[in-house]
């Protein structure tokens, strides 16, 4: 038996392209699986909790179960209108899952997993309360940039801990916010390093997914605060002034979801969760690998729990080749601008599963989109398939199926790479597997002219098109996880019931099939339309961002002028004490030495930057981080979220301008 999950989508917002890498791609593995004859379990649901939810639905004046409401009933139509199917979606805000959730935060407790601890936290003495994560704004302690109370959202994307805030700030008030004493409760994250250790040596998935793991189990792993102050959440066993972080409860959602589930499937979910009985494979998006292959899997093993087998992660998303933002504009909003254009849902699945392999990032642009349709599922797939059935049914209805031999060897070779692509969750492979049968088939029926042969030999003309017919036949099947609407109608033209049908059937071949009346099975996009998506697109662009600056907040030259950029050259540098990142520098500038504190210290050594030579911003505003001054801002490319510092490419005097 499989477990199949994915990430559960946050209700706070709408769907948009970003989501389905993760979504679609599961429904193409659960489907091939089954194929298969493989015995799964498909489960996701929203994730109903956190303060961005709180935030937001005060901002709309709602209570944030309404909120929940209204984006838990708009995933659910999304899934549904792209055929992607599960066999339960709930939400975390139920009361089972609240349920589950306590009873697995118990045994922690009781174990000793978690333990309370007292630590400053954010307060507001004007909104008088202790400030939840995503109502505190101040500067990273390791980069230096503006960042929420739990994420350097703007800077280097690091995860903050509650308290490590520097010269916060009530969101929702502006006041500067005070550091008061109060209890919390932390996992115990440090003790399950061996563990973790062992544990991701033998977990299976995506190279993206464990490469990231092993790194981040070699460093250190540090205790996680398990518990913020909201009202809105799963309330935390024996001090319900307090909820449970959202990524604690969060991934409980897959045990929750699946105990629904085997209620509706009348099955045992301790068979899967308690027992180990199957294995459970998650999809997820690689931005929240963290989460499942080190965080997840400690929760689990201290309230022992069976443990995930595999972990799929997908690449990143970018639209029209700029990086994904719905505030520049680089987004493509599912219900809006796709459904309600009324393109086929199967153009966007076969898009999102073949552009690329699945760990890689993708792409998403108009007019790849437009061209892969036309040339690829229409100019070979859906040609092959219309040619062959309007051939048989109009000149046989029912067809004889003597098959060649080679036609089947075929065949039979697609099945094969598709069952091995998927084994590996090569998704792109498995589809050019079932498009290279159809670039066959074409070839095959374009070479032996069966229009031309029935004039003088109908009986070969049949033999000729009962191969052919086999070859469809079989596309319907290997082809129906990506393209499920298509291939229902394909396939009830030529006799399969997608129902009862498996991938090893598609080599079992019947002494006659009847062929019904066949549509087109797929339509052109044209001009027009493309023309009305990309200005759409293009809008939204303007509108957001652009190449990342509003076009109304062009500079000019004297405003770059206003920049007193220099070459520096560093005299002395170390590691701030008490922080990871951090670096204190003596730098030369031409005219004086400035102290300058950057967030460089995980990528360079302090003696090796000593002499080097960086490029420095000179007249911004003085800042303090972890208490020390910094005069100037070091310049560096973001790569990966890693710092690349900027170099003049010969040596140059200290204090030489940048222009």
């Amino acid at each position: 038996m499989k477990l199949v999950t994915c990430g559960l989508p946050y209700a706070n917002g709408k769907a948009h392209i970003g989501h389905l890498r993760t979504y679609i791609p599961a429904d193409v593995y659960v489907r091939y699986l089954r194929l298969k004859g493989e015995d799964v379990i498909f489960v996701c649901g929203s994730d109903s909790h956190g303060t961005p939810i709180v935030v937001n639905a005060e901002q709309q004046g709602l209570e944030p179960k309404d909120l929940v409401d209204i984006y838990h009933e708009h995933f659910q139509k999304i899934f549904k209108e792209l055929d992607i199917e599960f066999d339960y979606y709930g939400r975390t805000d139920s009361e089972y899952h609240h349920e589950r959730t306590r009873e697995i935060v118990q045994r922690l407790l009781d174990s000793g997993y978690i333990y309370p601890k007292e630590i400053e936290l954010a307060y507001c003495p004007k909104c008088e309360r202790f400030l939840p994560d995503r109502y505190v704004e101040g500067t990273c302690p390791y980069c230096g940039a503006i960042a929420r109370g739990d994420e350097c959202d703007q800077g280097c994307g690091k995860h903050l801990e509650p308290g490590e805030i520097l010269e916060p700030r009530c969101k929702i008030c502006g006041t500067p916010a005070e550091f008061r004493k109060q209890k919390h409760y932390y996992f115990r994250l440090s003790s399950f390093k061996n563990f973790l250790d062992g544990y991701i040596s033998r977990l299976k998935g995506t190279e993206n997914a464990l490469n990231y793991a092993r790194e981040w189990v070699r460093g250190e792993l540090r205790d996680w605060c398990i518990t913020r102050n909201l009202e809105w959440g799963v309330k935390f066993p024996g001090d319900e002034e307090l909820v449970v972080y959202v990524w604690v409860d969060a991934p409980i959602g897959y045990i929750s979801f699946t105990e629904k589930a085997c209620e509706r499937l009348g099955r045992n979910w301790e068979d899967i969760w308690i027992e180990g009985r199957a294995e459970i494979v998650h999809f997820i998006g690689l931005d929240i690998v963290y989460h499942h292959c080190i965080f997840w899997p400690a929760m689990l093993k201290g309230a022992d729990y069976a443990l995930p087998d595999a972990v799929v992660a997908s690449g990143m998303v970018k639209v029209e080749g700029r990086k994904f933002s719905k505030s520049r504009g680089y987004v493509v909003w599912v219900e809006e601008d796709y459904l309600r254009s009324g393109l086929n849902p199967d153009y966007l699945r076969y898009y999102l599963v073949n552009y690329t392999s699945h760990q890689r990032d993708l792409n998403f642009s108009w007019h790849v989109f437009r061209d892969k349709v036309n040339n690829e599922l229409i100019a070979t797939l859906g040609n092959f398939i219309y040619r062959v059935m309007h051939f048989a049914w109009k000149n046989f209805g029912r067809v004889r199926m003597d098959v060649d031999e080679d036609v089947l060897e075929r065949i039979r070779k697609a099945k094969e790479t598709i069952e091995d692509a998927i084994a590996r969750w090569e998704f792109k492979e498995a589809s050019d597997a079932f498009m290279e049968l159809a670039g066959f088939g074409n070839t095959f029926f374009q070479s032996l002219k069966p229009w031309e042969v029935i004039k003088s030999n109908r009986d070969e003309a049949e033999r000729i098109i009962a191969s052919a017919l086999a070859v469809v036949r079989a596309l319907s099947v290997l082809a129906y996880p990506v393209l499920p609407r298509s291939m229902r109608a394909v396939a009830d033209t030529v006799g399969i019931d997608l129902e009862n049908a498996t991938l090893e059937a598609v080599l079992q071949i019947p002494d006659y099939v009847e062929v019904g009346k066949p549509d087109v099975p797929f339509e052109r996009i044209d001009d027009e339309k493309m023309e009305e998506l990309e200005g759409i697109m293009m809008e939204r662009i303007k509108d957001g961002a652009g190449e990342g600056i509003k076009m109304s907040e062009r500079i000019g030259i004297e405003d770059f002028q206003k920049l007193d950029i220099r070459i520096g050259k560093v005299l002395k540098a170390e590691k701030v004490k008490g922080s990871k990142k951090l670096m204190k520098l003596e730098i030369d500038i031409g005219n004086e030495i400035r102290q300058v504190v950057a967030g460089i210290a995980e990528e360079y050594e302090a003696e090796h930057l000593v002499g080097q030579h960086v490029v420095v911003l000179a007249n911004i505003r003085p800042a303090k981080l972890m208490g020390i001054e910094s005069d100037g801002m070091i310049l560096a490319a973001d790569v990966g979220g890693k710092p690349v510092l900027l170099k003049p490419e010969r040596d140059v005097e200290p204090g030489v301008r940048v222009r």
